[in-house]
């Protein structure tokens, strides 16, 4: 069922629209999260959240299946057709938003493009205009894994957005934190970095004391990854990279590997939030330390 993008949706609605889907989706079984515990671990003068998963067995299923599609040549897109039972509401003439089948977090929602478009293209004006609607609504963390190396695990375009609390203590998200010792000039768009992250990083202050608009959220971008030693002119895919969002600042940050000894990094990773399949891939995090995983996965100095 294709849902016709020509209404509007309506200020103030999209959270009730969350909601209600979410109870529709687990009822219908559409909507399968995945359990996990949680561990803090420090490094680096930041706590970091570790979530270590209880039951794997369903997503990995599901990857296995997806794997055995693409070695028999057909392409696999769970956005196209996208499930209804996932659907929450159109955003724009571009852009739908629906429900994250394997949520970890509640209420955790994907600004999908309508048609395809690659993970690896460039952000553009209708998906930042597309973000910007959810994120009046939302008051939490919005992020896009520019690329596979970046921790993109679907090639079709797709930035997310999770609501708070990110922490399951209600405690404040550790990247924020880290960014409020900078100080940031309120409606600066100059990109500075923080002392205390050891890879190459920039980070924008946003529009004080109101949700970013879609054009304020393109300039930053393309301010931040020009500061990184992004060059327009080249393909996408030679620059992967993470971005972060919050209606008061914007962090982008340059990758080189999709994980470090086995442990994967995401946009999440860089807000303080990783995720392991096991005790033993926590160990080895424990061992490592989370700031030097990172530090691994990104492209290193500031």
């Amino acid at each position: 069922m294709e849902h016709s993008p020509d209404a509007e949706l309506a200020p103030g609605a999209l959270w009730s629209k969350i909601q209600q889907q979410t109870r529709h989706a687990q009822l219908s079984g559409a909507l399968q999260p995945i359990d996990t515990r949680y561990e803090f671990l420090e490094q680096g003068g930041m706590r970091f959240l570790v979530r270590i998963l209880a039951n794997l067995a369903r997503k990995e299923k599901a990857d296995l299946a997806q794997q055995h599609q693409q070695r028999l040549g057909k392409p696999v897109n769970p956005f196209l057709p996208y499930d209804p039972d996932l659907f929450v509401a159109n955003l724009s003439a571009t852009h739908l938003c629906l429900l994250n089948k394997y949520n970890v977090v509640d209420h955790h929602i994907l600004i999908v493009t309508r048609a395809f478009e690659d993970q690896d293209s460039w952000l553009t004006l209708a998906d930042f205009e597309a973000l910007a609607i959810c994120m009046a609504d939302i008051d939490g963390l919005a992020f896009y894994n520019g690329g596979r190396l970046a921790g993109a695990s679907q090639r079709h375009k797709h930035l997310q957005l999770v609501p708070p609390p990110l922490c399951p203590d209600r405690g404040p998200l550790p990247l924020a934190t880290v960014i409020a010792d900078l100080a940031l000039e309120a409606n600066s768009s100059n990109p500075v970095v923080s002392p205390q992250l050891p890879f190459r990083h920039a980070i924008a202050s946003l529009e004080a004391g109101t949700s970013p608009s879609g054009k304020t959220l393109l300039e930053t971008y393309r301010t931040l990854m020009t500061h990184l030693g992004n060059d327009w002119g080249q393909a996408p895919q030679a620059f992967p990279y993470n971005l972060l969002i919050t209606r008061d600042w914007m962090m982008a940050v340059a990758r080189q590997q999709e994980h470090y000894q086995s442990i994967p990094v995401n946009s999440l990773g860089f807000a303080g939030s990783l995720l392991v399949k096991n005790l033993e891939q926590f160990d080895l995090l424990k061992t490592l330390g989370p700031m030097t995983v990172l530090q691994q996965v990104a492209v290193w100095g500031s």
